[in-house]
């Protein structure tokens, strides 16, 4: 495997013949489009030789029940476990389906090996998170009774294996209630011979303030649940200022610290499958960056004339470009083949557990080739 990034004068047939390579498989491997035009500083995979593979490591990606059953298809051969997000459930603890019909994506997911997970989130009538709910279960047992036999009625039922318990902005006062509430639904899941896992916001010290950090416990999480995840992701936001959506520098921070709390066999690493493009200037409060796909956002930098710069703090790719529509400047920043395997190289550095996407509901081959390259996928 090579990393090729284009330089100006560049075409497709060009590189191919450099590596000696058919043209068609860096095509098709990097999903380029007819007339198959390249922009500088575009990076491509550039399979060579026969797949080394390397250490076997358990892959998860979350994924709605609306996915396209082609993106799924081609998406599972790579996953050990699959997140359906999302349950919910009411103020006494009464489980809430998804509004999508989920079985589909359980028995295709079963029929490729990979471990179907029922992902469990605390969101409220307008779709956020919602912390309110979330004190009100964790601080009644009946509460708590009810949704973990909900949660298993349900597993049984549709064959789930295993929970995702993904709460976010979880109270201060409710942190230990939090983890009294997952020690209970570990225990009961492995009774039932399920598993558990727990979404953790990216902290980097154990008393990090903020609504987003101070409800959980790395330690005392890291000992009741059988694996976490690392949310090491949306350092770039919708809401906020453009920048890399995962920068490395800060992802090693998150990971230094949860090595010092958790075992590092019980983490998975976080990585986005995704990218945002802000228009600017930003304006705090006023401004909304648009999601867009890796893939997406090379086709935009194509079509735009836009040089692709990478970031060498952040590991990250990003590009700027004037909407001739408007005639205002955005800036996008996005992960490809450079970004993904700095956060590879995070993962075997740190021998951790795995990896896990949000989310796999755009269809991006060379992050799966060149992780195919790096590592050998668990398998159920």
């Amino acid at each position: 495997m090579e990393i090729y990034v284009v330089k100006a004068g560049d075409t497709v047939y060009g590189i191919a013949s450099s590596y000696s390579v058919d043209v068609n498989l860096i095509i098709f491997d990097n999903q380029l489009i007819y007339p198959y035009e390249l922009v500088p500083g575009q990076a491509l995979f550039i399979g060579v030789g026969e797949r080394i593979g390397g250490r076997t490591i358990s892959v998860s990606g979350y994924a709605y029940p609306f996915i396209s059953r082609w993106v799924l298809g081609e998406t599972l051969p790579y996953l050990s476990e699959l997140p359906i997000f999302s349950y919910g459930f009411t103020s006494t603890g009464e489980l809430i389906p998804p509004l999508w019909d989920d079985r589909w994506l359980i028995e295709k997911a079963i029929e490729m090996s990979v471990q179907p997970i029922l992902t469990l989130t605390p969101f409220g009538g307008d779709g956020r998170f919602n912390n309110q709910l979330i004190s009100s279960v964790v601080n009644n047992q009946e509460y708590i009774d009810n949704i973990i036999e909900s949660i298993l009625q349900t597993m049984r039922a549709k064959n789930y294996v295993g929970i995702d318990i993904d709460f976010e902005f979880i109270l201060a006062s409710d942190r230990d209630k939090f983890t009294d509430f997952v020690r209970q639904v570990s225990e009961a899941m492995r009774a039932n011979g399920y598993h558990t896992s727990v979404a953790l916001a990216p902290k980097n010290s154990p008393n990090q303030k903020g609504l987003l950090y101070e409800g959980k416990d790395y330690k005392a999480l890291g000992q009741v649940a059988d694996h976490l995840l690392l949310m090491t992701y949306e350092w770039g936001y919708t809401y906020g200022p453009p920048m890399a959506v995962a920068p490395i520098n800060q992802v090693r921070r998150v990971v230094d610290y949860a090595v010092t709390e958790i075992p590092r066999e019980k983490l998975d690493l976080g990585i986005p499958n995704y990218g945002y493009d802000w228009t600017l200037p930003y304006e705090r409060g006023v401004s909304r960056a648009k999601t867009l796909g890796n893939v997406e956002a090379v086709r935009l930098a194509i079509s735009m004339g836009s040089e692709i710069i990478f970031d060498q703090v952040a590991m990250s790719p990003y590009f700027r470009y004037v909407d001739s529509n408007t005639g205002l400047q955005h800036e996008v920043w996005f992960e490809d083949v450079r970004s993904l395997q700095a956060k590879f190289d995070l993962l075997e550095e740190y021998k951790l557990r795995g990896c896990g996407y949000w989310q796999i509901m755009q269809w991006f081959r060379a992050n799966w080739l060149l992780l195919d390259e790096k590592f050998t996928v668990q398998k159920s």
